[in-house]
């Protein structure tokens, strides 16, 4: 089986400084992965390196069989889900939920004078019911509340059917009832046998959807473990991480963490 992400000795260097790497890393089909560390781990770093939007300064990265460098990215990206909050301020103010979604399809930012076919419109809705959002199709995108808008680019990351799924701290800002009910449909997305491979980052195990099967740990660029996720998210290892003692729990499927004194 190819990976659909791997790579290889891979380090980002900047101002003569390596923030990440060199690491070796894997995701192969059907894997739904969480990406964790402390401020200034690599995280950020290594979704650029996923998503094609930099390259790496030393090594090999290979998506979807492609290597960087080797590829044209600009028809490799629309093969890449991408869900973040650098994405918010890139639409035109008057935009429209459900304009949101449908560029996606073009990987376009704005809607101008292209049509869209029947079934690119009923995908858009479909995916707006999926995430919860359907009634707020026709509404101005920045009228939307945060967590209205990270679930409607969440539709959008889905829109062209991605090969990989790049998901950057979804949950976080949301209240309680609005994070659990995001991580309910993430775990029913986890369970549909066509679902992208999917990678998430963020900064708290309580929002790791229960579907999840492999974990990442960064600390300071370097990997502190990696692998299925119940031999990563482990009290030793987030103790090394974040350089306290912290004792992890689960309890129905759901991970959380607390520090012990």
């Amino acid at each position: 089986m190819i990976p659909v992400l791997h790579l290889k000795n891979v380090s980002v260097v900047r101002e003569g400084k390596t923030i990440l790497g060199p690491l070796d890393w894997a995701v192969n089909e059907n894997e739904r992965w969480v990406i964790l560390g402390p401020n200034g781990a690599g995280k950020s770093t290594l979704f650029s390196l996923c998503s094609s939007q930099i390259h790496p300064t030393s090594g090999s990265v290979e998506i979807l069989g492609a290597r960087l460098g080797a590829v044209d990215v600009f028809e490799l990206r629309p093969r890449i889900g991408f869900m973040g909050s650098t994405l918010l301020n890139l639409f035109p103010e008057d935009e429209k939920v459900i304009d949101i979604v449908l560029t996606a399809a073009y990987a376009m930012l704005g809607r101008w004078n292209e049509n869209y076919e029947l079934w690119d419109e009923s995908r858009a809705q479909g995916l707006l019911t999926t995430l919860g959002v359907r009634e707020l199709a026709n509404r101005k995108f920045f009228t939307l509340s945060e967590g209205e808008k990270k679930r409607t680019l969440i539709a959008r990351a889905l829109m062209a059917d991605p090969e990989i799924l790049l998901l950057d701290e979804p949950a976080s800002g949301l209240d309680l009832g609005g994070r659990e009910d995001l991580l309910t449909r993430f775990d029913l997305l986890a369970k549909d046998p066509n679902a992208p491979a999917t990678l998430m980052i963020t900064h708290h195990i309580e929002e790791i959807p229960a579907g999840s099967t492999h974990a990442l740990l960064l600390k300071s660029g370097a990997i502190v473990a990696t692998g299925e996720i119940a031999t990563v998210i482990t009290s030793e290892n987030l103790s090394s991480a974040y350089d306290m003692s912290i004792s992890v729990t689960m309890q129905n499927n759901r991970y959380s963490a607390n520090a012990l004194n």
